[in-house]
């Protein structure tokens, strides 16, 4: 089958790999579409330790499924499904709970690293456990499938932050899962959402998306507008998708006393924190990781409506043309958020 392998950091070739072979307990998807992540252009040159050569990258992704493993039930060839990045291991004490993004023995599609490789979905054919396949409605396509994953990673943010009727959220970061936030953040009751982020054009793609108002932090002291916006405490909680020292403060001082900050980003492995603002000011912190079970609520947000992702989408284009449009997001070209690449 054709695969697009990183064959070395920074080279990406379009070739014939071998296919995948099933377990008992997996399937084998034929895949239709596959979005290129934040983290595999970040892992293209090798600074996250998490895309070691040789690895077929993807893991937000969809199709059809081509065949089932002999223990396999509930699900045929033909079926139209999408699945969960993260494979978890369902027998330890965190699976156990519920809380699969903290399995002991989680693995990620598309993913080499130090303690495991697991090849992913930019690839004609792709191999997963069945028990983390998730069944598609016709009404919805292969390339807003795709962003299943996207989503799910917003509304398990949105999900963990507690909130209140009334309650004034600020999502800090209008990228793609910036966007998702405020779209989630809406679905869940939030009676208001602020955006933040240093480029216009996102900020006009946030305020089309539901956010109330936006700030820039090159033009405006964010926290004191957001405090004015609020009765002069802040915002009850802020949700900060970058991940990097300088928004995490402005997320930290946008919020009220007593307020809540969820850290989604993941750019930056360390940073500089106002631990004093923190801590007089009694502000709760905490990290998000990817989702725990929400898919099938990310499907039906999807399927009616209620999140649009086709504002995210920026390209779809074939699997033998993806090492170049790597390239171009590894260059940051304006305007380009997310492709997704067809096999």
């Amino acid at each position: 089958m054709k695969a697009l392998l990183l064959e070395q950091y920074m080279q990406l070739g379009y070739q014939d790999v071998p296919e995948p072979v099933i377990s008992p307990t997996d399937v084998l998807i034929r895949v239709k579409a596959c979005g290129i992540c934040g983290s595999d252009v970040h892992g293209l040159d090798g600074s996250t330790g998490r895309r070691i050569p040789p690895i077929v990258m993807g893991h937000e992704a969809a199709g059809v499924i081509e065949a089932v493993g002999a223990d396999v039930r509930g699900w045929q060839a033909g079926d139209r499904v999408t699945f969960d990045s993260t494979v978890s291991c369902g027998q330890c004490y965190f699976c156990a709970r519920g809380e699969i993004n903290l399995c002991d023995n989680r693995q990620v599609l598309g993913v080499s690293c130090g303690e495991f490789r697991r090849h992913g979905a930019f690839a004609e054919l792709v191999s997963v456990p069945a028990r983390i396949l998730y069944r598609l409605p016709e009404t919805l396509g292969f390339a807003q499938a795709a962003m299943i994953e996207a989503v799910s990673i917003a509304v398990h943010a949105v999900n963990i932050t507690p909130k209140s009727l009334g309650d004034t959220a600020v999502v800090v970061g209008s990228g793609m899962i910036g966007l998702l936030t405020i779209q989630a953040a809406k679905a869940a009751g939030f009676a208001r959402v602020f955006a933040v982020d240093l480029d216009d054009n996102k900020l006009a793609a946030a305020k089309r998306l539901g956010a109330e108002e936006t700030f820039n932090p090159k033009t405006v002291d964010v926290p004191a507008a957001i405090q004015a916006l609020t009765n002069g405490r802040g915002a009850d909680v802020a949700l900060e998708a970058v991940g990097a020292a300088a928004p995490i403060k402005t997320a930290i001082m946008s919020v009220k006393k007593g307020g809540t900050v969820t850290l989604i980003g993941n750019i930056a492995p360390t940073i500089e924190l106002p631990l004093q603002a923190v801590v007089t000011r009694q502000i709760r912190l905490q990290g998000s990781c990817a989702s725990s079970g929400e898919y099938p609520a990310c499907i039906e947000l999807l399927a009616n409506g209620t999140i649009n992702v086709d504002e995210m989408i920026s390209a779809r284009a074939p699997l033998a043309e993806g090492a170049d449009w790597f390239k171009r997001l590894y260059a940051h070209e304006p305007n380009l958020m997310k492709v997704i690449l067809e096999p």
